[in-house]
């Protein structure tokens, strides 16, 4: 999906939702098998209840290589059934270098038809720019995380006083453009975003922690929109699991139509 789709859907919907499908087997609601094809049923039923109301969905490669090569394939049939519409990204937090890095971004664009793939930027520029070759695909690449690990490294100031995770993002940012980058920002880290804005104005920004993790909308979107919105505002635990009765799917909705009716607020 190039740029101009995605800010199209996102006016058109007055949404700028992503769903995370972090689809945990031992997390489904009783009613449905703990199988691979138990999260599958699961996962059509988020789409079903909530694909009015998000632009982007971003399953977690984790939770589905945990279920071995059935997972692999309710990956991909994950993805064929949300279809063109969505904005798909492939939380895979990828960062290999060469020939591995490439194979990485075929896997994802070629075989997996995903638009975008979260992309971890600490071994350099090779590490990123296998990801930035493909029409109408994105790297998402990590800058500043919601966990409170981000302190370790990303912090971390130089001699100047600038911390590392603003260094990234000055740096990654001459290695492709606002059509085929975003970076990952945590919700958790409001008072960041308009520092952040101002090395990266014109970029969409990821951003997880809305939500279970106590981020806080108003708070990011003060300082993190634009005037093409330059947000995509994941939340996960606290829509897919909602509920873990048989109205799942409906109590998913209500969490997404609380969230996009805050969102519209905004158009």
């Amino acid at each position: 999906m190039k740029r101009n789709e995605l800010i199209a859907e996102i006016f058109d919907k007055k949404s700028f939702l992503c769903v995370g499908l972090d689809s945990e087997i031992a997390k489904l609601p009783a009613h449905l098998p703990k199988t691979p094809d138990g999260v599958l049923a699961f996962n059509k039923a988020i789409v079903d209840a909530t694909h009015h109301l998000c632009v982007a969905y971003k399953p977690n490669l984790a939770f589905y290589e945990a279920m071995g090569p059935r997972g692999l394939e309710v990956f991909y049939e994950t993805v064929q059934y949300i279809g063109k519409g969505h904005f798909i990204i492939a939380d895979a937090k990828r960062g290999d270098i060469g020939n591995t890095g490439r194979m990485y971004a075929e896997a994802f664009f070629n075989t997996y038809h995903c638009d975008a793939v979260t992309v971890a930027p600490y071994m350099g520029e090779d590490s990123v720019t296998p990801f930035l070759g493909f029409e109408g695909k994105w790297a998402i690449v990590l800058a500043l995380t919601s966990n409170p690990g981000s302190a370790d490294f990303q912090q971390i100031k130089n001699e100047e006083g600038i911390p590392l995770f603003e260094q990234t993002i000055q740096k990654v940012a001459t290695w492709g453009t606002p059509e085929n980058l975003m970076y990952v920002v945590g919700a958790t880290h409001p008072e960041m975003f308009a520092r952040i804005r101002g090395l990266a104005p014109d970029h969409f920004l990821l951003v997880p922690g809305v939500g279970a993790q106590g981020g806080d909308l108003a708070a990011v979107c003060k300082y993190g929109l634009t005037k093409d919105c330059g947000l995509l505002i994941n939340a996960s635990r606290s829509i897919i699991y909602a509920d873990n009765g048989p109205d799942f799917a409906a109590a998913a909705r209500r969490e997404a139509q609380k969230m996009q009716a805050e969102m519209a607020d905004y158009f």
